[in-house]
């Protein structure tokens, strides 16, 4: 049993479900009075619409992941990078993969009527980006921003689960801060695919402009999303001096990314893409929660 419980951990990464979760709790701290809510009648329903939100956010987010595995079976195979993976060794069928997420994404929808009629319409749409973005690499190097914007729906998902309202402002800040986020470190990800990609036929940023320019537009994007999360900080009213701290350390580490790869160097792209990054996501988390809710 827990040999399959690890199995299914890596096949869906679960440990980047950091990525999604970090902005979805901001959303959340942002959208009510936390502290009010908490601490006065609407309790009870602040911790099950919460609750509900972070089981839609990873029960999504790894259908999502199960089932990219399943549809991109036959290239995962032929790329040695990724021929290592569950299904292309044979240690998981793509029949139980598709179980699998089908069974995330009905938890996922569950959940979202749960919530309340509006999400729970809204969540096909989720789904449909969730199931579609493993599609795109094959016909665009847009994927990248794709993938982006299919995480930040954890944002605005958090956002309208906890207002009931669609088109405020800081949630659409929060989406674009983390489209462009996600699509700068994907592009570093896939230099390491840039021999195979071009090989293949497979669209990517760097297959299509070259790693160097690549590597400038991922850097281009992470200068975009430092800067949307400056300006949450300046119209969100419960945000101070530690969430602008908090902005100003993931600068900095997002900086120290690009410094430590080049297109002759690129032995740290998982530090860069994903180590790092994941400590951005426990940044971001921290320092605003602690800024709304401490100070």
């Amino acid at each position: 049993m827990f040999k399959k419980i690890k199995d299914y951990a890596i096949l869906v990464m679960f440990e980047h479900t950091i990525f999604s979760l970090a902005f979805a709790l901001v959303a959340m701290v942002l959208a009510v009075d936390i502290w009010g809510m908490f601490w006065g009648e609407g309790r009870a329903e602040l911790i099950r619409i919460g609750v509900l939100a972070l089981v839609c956010l990873i029960a999504g987010r790894t259908g999502a992941n199960a089932i990219n595995r399943v549809i991109d079976a036959e290239i995962d195979l032929q790329n040695p990078r990724t021929a290592v993976r569950q299904i292309p060794q044979k240690l998981m069928s793509k029949k139980e993969a598709t179980l699998f997420s089908v069974a995330c994404f009905a938890l996922m929808v569950v959940s979202a009527w749960l919530i309340s009629p509006l999400t729970g319409w809204l969540s096909p749409v989720a789904l449909f980006f969730l199931v579609s973005y493993s599609y795109t690499k094959r016909f665009t190097w847009l994927c990248h921003v794709y993938l982006g914007f299919t995480c930040a729906i954890a944002p605005m998902g958090a956002w309208i689960a906890l207002t009931g309202r669609m088109f405020d402002l800081l949630p659409i800040l929060l989406v674009v801060a983390q489209t462009t986020w996600v699509a700068g470190f994907d592009i570093i990800y896939a230099s390491l695919d840039y021999d195979f990609d071009t090989s293949h036929g497979i669209h990517s940023v760097p297959a299509r402009f070259g790693i160097s320019r690549a590597l400038d537009i991922s850097a281009v994007l992470h200068v975009v999303s430092v800067g949307v999360l400056l300006a949450v900080g300046f119209l969100a009213p419960q945000l101070g001096a530690i969430y602008f701290m908090g902005v100003g350390l993931i600068g900095a580490l997002l900086c120290y990314e690009h410094i430590i790869i080049s297109p002759t160097q690129l032995s740290k792209v998982k530090l860069s893409a994903y180590g790092i990054n994941q400590v951005v996501s426990l940044v971001l988390m921290m320092f605003t929660v602690v800024d709304v809710v401490f100070f």
